[in-house]
């Protein structure tokens, strides 16, 4: 397994970190104030992903990062599900779910 000094290192953290930002500039929109509970939960979903990276890298040894980056590519299904609800709320559009879940679906790869 590769050795990384620190997590800003790891690509896979550098795309989720875009995700997540990506994902909360569209859940800052006003629509998402229907449903503020699915709000909540994308942005937890999102920010999961890199913070699971950065804690697994960070934690120093191979079996707990693997452990962490497993609960990360969880928590990219998890925001996958979540893009589906914002899709059938149609409070995105099909050309940002697609964005977003290709993003999500590479961050999980």
């Amino acid at each position: 397994m590769a050795t990384f000094k620190s997590f800003e290192e790891i690509e896979a953290w550098q795309k989720a970190r875009v995700l997540s930002d990506l994902v909360y500039k569209e859940i800052s929109k006003p629509i998402y104030d229907k449903d503020k509970k699915l709000h909540w939960q994308m942005s937890g979903s999102s920010g999961s992903i890199m913070d699971n990276i950065a804690e697994g890298q960070g934690r120093g040894g191979n079996k707990e990062f693997k452990q962490f980056l497993w609960i990360a590519k969880g928590s990219a299904a998890e925001l996958r599900s979540q893009l589906y609800r914002s899709l059938d709320r149609r409070f995105i559009s099909p050309e940002t779910f697609n964005g977003l879940f290709e993003k999500a679906n590479e961050v999980e790869k």
